[in-house]
């Protein structure tokens, strides 16, 4: 269990916090994501709940041990992924995998394997400086994998890859969350939350402005509806959404259900970037 109790941070050249008097908790084996626009506070979060931030304000502990108390065995059951890759250059793909898995001392997996998961075998042997960034993204991903970690910490994992490769890498997330791995998931991409995640919190200029799984959140703040295609006496096929909460809305669907025009019907349902906007006013991009 990951507890994180009333976690501020201020960086020495700004006069306002990054991350405000934030708390929550990652219960084992589930996929936490933090959903929030950039520069919200969440890779401030990610490197104080690793270690590479000292903790100021607040609390973080793992099964009720903090964070500054950790010792090098922390370190070998995590993973993390940044956003912004960072990798040896003039290193291959293999070589930038192998320097890392000789930095933990418990077992680890073999390169050339997760290289494979990642779609990045065939380049192997090519140094990271020709990767282009998406390939790069994959290293870092991979690189996060290398130490077989019981603790995933993942900075906006598919950006910059292409929907094909996206796809790949959340199913890997899956199946490490399926294998009983805790995953701390940061990001925009409201659908890769909405598909992943177990929780959700929503972080806005630092300050956490709602929480709880993606479907509770969507029935909390979204209103039900249904979208309607029927085809009108002329042929031309008219799209409404109906709201089942207004009376006139209700009347409507029924009268068009009466007079078996429908083509299709669907149920609809607010999706997390809506309800961020309505929350905070802003868009999660």
């Amino acid at each position: 269990m990951i507890e994180v109790k009333a976690l501020s941070h201020t960086y020495p050249d700004s006069k306002e916090p990054s991350v405000k008097n934030i708390s929550f908790t990652v219960p084992d084996g589930t996929i936490f994501g933090f959903l929030g626009p950039s520069g919200a506070g969440k890779s401030t979060t990610q490197n104080l709940m690793t270690g590479l931030l000292k903790v100021q304000q607040g609390t973080v502990t793992y099964d009720g041990l903090p964070i500054h108390k950790q010792k090098q065995a922390f370190y070998n059951r995590i993973g993390v992924s940044f956003e912004h890759p960072n990798v040896y250059g003039k290193l291959t793909g293999l070589e930038n995998l192998k320097y890392f898995a000789g930095l933990f001392s418990v077992p680890t997996e073999d390169p050339v394997k997760v290289l494979d998961w990642v779609g990045l075998k065939d380049s192997a042997d090519k140094r990271a400086s020709a990767y282009s960034k998406g390939m790069k993204q994959r290293l870092v991903f991979a690189r996060a994998l290398i130490n077989r970690p019981s603790i995933l910490f993942l900075d906006e994992p598919t950006s910059g890859l292409d929907p094909a490769t996206a796809e790949v890498v959340k199913n890997i997330i899956q199946r490490k969350r399926e294998e009983g791995c805790t995953i701390f998931l940061t990001t925009h991409n409201m659908y890769s939350a909405d598909e992943l995640c177990d929780t959700v919190a929503f972080l806005n200029d630092g300050t956490l402005v709602a929480m709880d799984t993606p479907r509770a959140l969507k029935l909390s703040y979204g209103e039900a509806s249904v979208e309607v295609e029927h085809r009108q006496n002329g042929g031309e096929v008219k799209k409404e959404i109906l709201f089942h909460a207004r009376e006139d809305h209700r009347r409507r669907l029924k009268e068009l259900i009466d007079s078996g025009r429908i083509e299709t019907l669907h149920s609809r349902e607010a999706s997390l970037e809506q309800i961020f906007i309505q929350l905070t006013g802003r868009s999660l991009a």
